[in-house]
């Protein structure tokens, strides 16, 4: 029987099982150093930064956390008690961080610097300690930066020095016209200010920070080369031309060099490429001139006038119709503007036609007037000449007038101006609570045989001022004979300040014919047009609570001759009148109205001359 043997390992193996090993053993070796210097370098630097470490390059290794802190904020670039020095081109000044929001946290650096190789993840940890150890670790300093303060900051900058462009002019030094010149506009680039601080404090880096301008250069920097043609340009007058096409064509209008020169200033252009300087009247003083000269040229168009001709009914021509005018100050402006720029000294104004509404070929039918639709007369028996003149000069400004359908009629616009130019002459009138000669008076005679036109023919009436007292000459019927009934409609006029106003409310234009017979004393005035069948029934109260005035009250008058008495104002009594009236048509109320007079007591005044004798009492006090 054969023995049995245990099978020996191959000589390889034997090897590799030794090389295993040894490699064990050597890794265990190699931990256990490293371990142990781990510990070792702990024990040796507890409570220090570890070796190698430094915050923006300031060495820490070794320090405590308090030694660490003190260090960053001694060395920092600029510390704890450091600026920051700023410069807007050429000037430079130094700015605390914290006014910029720039806060250096020395502690929190410390407790970063003292965590290397200490805490923190684990891969960092074995980083440090596998080759880092003697290495140099260069940490950021931790900052705080409040970017919304450096911002206001550099705002306030930009508002001290910031300097806007300025364009080259022509400026005027009382009438001397001189040449300014421009300068280049310089402005704070805030945003790219903003990254420059921070690119500074992300490296750490001392020094001046240079802030970022922008340049901004004047489209003219010289002015020079325009001052002469724009002094030549205020050599002479400006003028303004009416057109050719216009009656009074050649007419013109000046504005002196001295009246010009406040008026213009100097605007920049493009001309071939080129910024040129060309001369301008300043918008809002030019549009206040062209409106005043705007009234200087306007034309007010006027209906032709016409006579109702009461044999063949139709419309005899009166007056031509007068073709009206406007001043189009918009274009006139854009003209002169353009020739001024064009280095002329003169333009044509821009005239607009304005039409009357009527023309003179205008018929009775176009225009439905076709019969007489009411007349009616006052008397002036014992008005003086010049009372007179004025009610004919009065009444022939209403000759032939036409008013528009449905439209109102103002007597103190169409008569105008009341003047000794127009024709008037003087005469008693009442103002100012006295009856005194003064330019126009026998006016009101018109105003009240219009407003009993109005009443009686049955227009509405929206404005009427009755006169402070009865006037004795709108009550006559005859040279001696007076109708009480007649009170309360009568109508005064004082242009501009009290109007008599009415509204012609049909559907057609309404002709008006005013006749003043000295003969008769009398003034009529009649309306054409077509009636629409209304009907006027009226009222009146008559004059109720009447009034005895005071005695006649007399007064020296040093320019009278003694002895000589001179009456100067009428009594009359005082009242109150109520008239009303209902208008119809077709048995249809159109409207009723009424109109309320309250007259004063009037009490007649002399005048006498000096010595003169048996003045009566003066009735003062009564």
């Amino acid at each position: 029987m054969q023995e049995e043997r245990t099978a020996e390992p191959s000589p390889f193996v034997q090897l590799a099982s030794q090389s295993l090993l040894v490699l064990f053993m050597g890794v265990f070796l190699f931990l256990f150093l490293w371990l142990a210097s781990i510990s070792i370098d702990q024990i040796w630097n507890a409570g220090q930064v570890m070796p190698g470490i430094s915050v923006n390059g300031i060495s820490v290794e070794g320090l405590t956390r308090a030694q660490a802190e003190q260090r960053i904020n001694q060395e920092f670039f600029f510390g704890t008690q450091g600026k920051f020095t700023l410069a807007y081109g050429d000037i430079s000044w130094d700015v605390d961080p914290l006014d910029l929001g720039i806060r250096l946290d020395a502690a929190a650096s410390a407790r970063q610097a003292f965590s290397i190789g200490r805490s923190g993840p684990l891969d960092e940890f074995l980083a440090y300690q596998l080759g880092g150890r003697r290495a140099t670790h260069d940490l950021p300093a931790v900052i705080s930066f409040n970017q919304p303060k450096a911002v206001e900051y550099l705002r306030r900058v930009s508002r001290e020095y910031d300097r806007p462009v300025k364009e080259a002019n022509l400026v005027f030094n009382g009438t001397q016209l001189m040449a300014e010149s421009g300068q280049t506009g310089l402005q704070l680039d805030i945003p790219a200010s903003l990254d420059r601080i921070t690119d500074s404090l992300s490296k750490g880096q001392a020094g001046t920070i240079q802030l970022v301008l922008r340049e901004q250069q004047p489209e003219i920097m010289d002015a020079s080369p325009f001052l002469g043609a724009a002094q030549q340009l205020l050599a002479d007058s400006f003028v303004l031309r009416i057109p050719n096409d216009q009656p009074d064509n050649g007419r013109s209008f000046s504005i002196s060099p001295e009246n010009l020169i406040p008026m213009l200033t100097f605007t920049r252009q493009q001309q071939d490429g080129q910024t040129i300087l060309v001369p301008q009247f300043q918008n809002n003083l030019l549009e206040a001139y062209l409106g005043n000269l705007a009234d200087r040229v306007r034309v007010q168009a006027e209906n032709p006038r016409f006579i109702f001709n009461d044999e063949t009914r139709q419309l005899d021509l009166l007056r031509a119709a007068v073709v009206g005018r406007e001043l189009d100050i918009p274009a006139s402006h854009a003209a002169i503007q353009s020739a001024l720029q064009g280095g002329k000294t003169s333009a044509v104004l821009v005239i607009n036609e304005a039409k009357p509404a009527v023309s003179d070929d205008a018929t009775a039918d176009m225009l439905g007037i076709r019969e007489l639709v009411h007349e009616e007369s006052t008397y002036f028996f014992g008005s003086s000449a010049p009372r007179v003149n004025n009610i004919d000069v009065a009444a022939e400004k209403f000759l032939g007038l036409l008013v528009p359908p449905n439209a109102e009629f103002s007597m103190a616009s169409a008569i105008g101006n009341i003047s000794l130019d127009e024709g008037y002459s003087e005469a008693l009138i009442i103002y100012d609570g006295r009856t005194i000669e003064g330019v126009g008076g026998g006016v009101c005679q018109v105003s009240t045989t219009l407003f009993r036109a109005a009443f009686f023919a049955g227009f509405p009436i929206s404005e009427r001022y009755p006169h402070a007292y009865r006037v004795s000459y709108y009550e006559k019927t005859s040279a001696n004979r007076r109708d009480s009934n007649l009170a309360g409609l009568d109508a005064t006029v004082f242009v501009p300040l009290v109007d008599l106003v009415f509204t012609n409310d049909s559907p057609h234009w309404l002709l008006m014919e005013t006749y003043v017979s000295r003969s008769a004393n009398r003034i009529t005035w009649k309306f054409y047009s077509t009636s629409d069948g209304r009907r006027v029934d009226w009222s009146t109260t008559g004059p109720t609570n009447t009034v005895k005035p005071k005695k006649p009250l007399y007064k020296l008058n040093p320019d009278l001759a003694p002895g000589e008495i001179k009456q100067v104002d009428w009594e009359a009594e005082g009242a109150d009148v109520r008239v009303s009236r209902t208008v119809r048509r077709d048995g249809e109320v159109l409207f009723e109205d009424t109109f309320f007079t309250r007259y004063n007591p009037w009490r007649a005044i002399y005048e006498y001359g000096p010595g003169t004798e048996g003045i009566p009492d003066s009735g003062e006090g009564d």
